[in-house]
């Protein structure tokens, strides 16, 4: 992998972990560093560990071994500014929509006109305005994920990690949702690992895309996206990237089914 890191340029995130559920050993050696403001795709087959990977970059849980990095500081949600959006809506049912944006402020400790700007401000931007009195029951399943994103970029956390949280919106309103993250984060540039099997999404939102093998997990591909935005799906460039995208994840899962097949017949 090469070397995207000057000297001098200290990495956001350093990840340099194995992890096991007792005996089943779910990543290992798993590598790779994320730098400041830059948008990071992760993408790999089912039940290679991509939700706890973000488990502990968010400090919920350690790694068996090794470490995770922010700033150069183990990840500790006591001390460090990360925001986590789920796959289905997280939104606090007994207050509204305004309150729920203004939730990670008011734990913070800001003062009510910064809470009431950067609400205003973080509502305009995921298209809430009007809404703000509004109870989830009130308001659609799309809506309230943009409540979930909004609260999440309104503290202006220093790491965003995002769960596949467009998995169960209908096409048109994901597509709608992607272009409204990348309108969000272009303005308030944050680093965000957004985990995703949506390939086409992956290359559609990333700066990079990282792909895992299947377990135990370790990247098998850590690929540029150069393209400019917005990006067009149906560009040769475009589906070139989706295609080697595809390839990683194919091969990289047929080689651990065989590794596992080998390994019950005692080869």
């Amino acid at each position: 992998m090469p070397n995207l890191y000057a000297a001098d340029a200290r990495p956001k995130v350093e990840v340099n972990t194995s992890h096991r559920y007792g005996q089943l050993l779910v990543h290992e050696d798993l590598k790779f560093a994320i730098k400041a403001n830059e948008f990071v795709c992760i993408c790999g087959p089912s039940g290679c560990g991509k939700t706890t990977l973000l488990d502990y970059l968010a400090g919920i849980i350690k790694p068996s071994h090794g470490s995770v990095l922010i700033d150069n500081t183990p990840a500790n949600p006591k001390y460090q500014s990360i925001s986590f959006v789920f796959q289905e809506p997280s939104t606090f049912p007994w207050l509204t929509v305004a309150d729920n944006i203004a939730t990670g402020l008011r734990i913070k400790g800001a003062s009510k006109s910064e809470i009431a700007q950067k609400v205003r401000e973080i509502t305009a931007l995921v298209g809430l305005t009007g809404f703000e009195g509004y109870y989830p029951h009130q308001i659609s399943g799309g809506m309230k994920q943009r409540v979930a994103i909004a609260r999440a970029f309104a503290t202006d956390a220093d790491l965003i990690l995002m769960d596949e949280p467009f998995v169960s919106l209908d096409q048109p309103t994901r597509e709608r949702m992607q272009r409204e993250v990348l309108d969000i984060w272009r303005k308030r540039k944050r680093t965000v690992i957004f985990v995703t099997h949506n390939i086409e999404e992956a290359v559609f939102l990333a700066d990079r895309v990282l792909i895992l093998s299947a377990k135990p997990a370790r990247i098998v591909a850590d690929l540029q996206v150069r393209l400019e935005r917005p990006r067009d799906p149906l560009s040769g460039e475009f589906m070139r990237l989706r295609a080697e995208c595809v390839h990683w994840l194919h091969d990289s899962n047929s080689a651990a089914q065989s590794q596992r097949i080998k390994a019950v017949i005692g080869e």
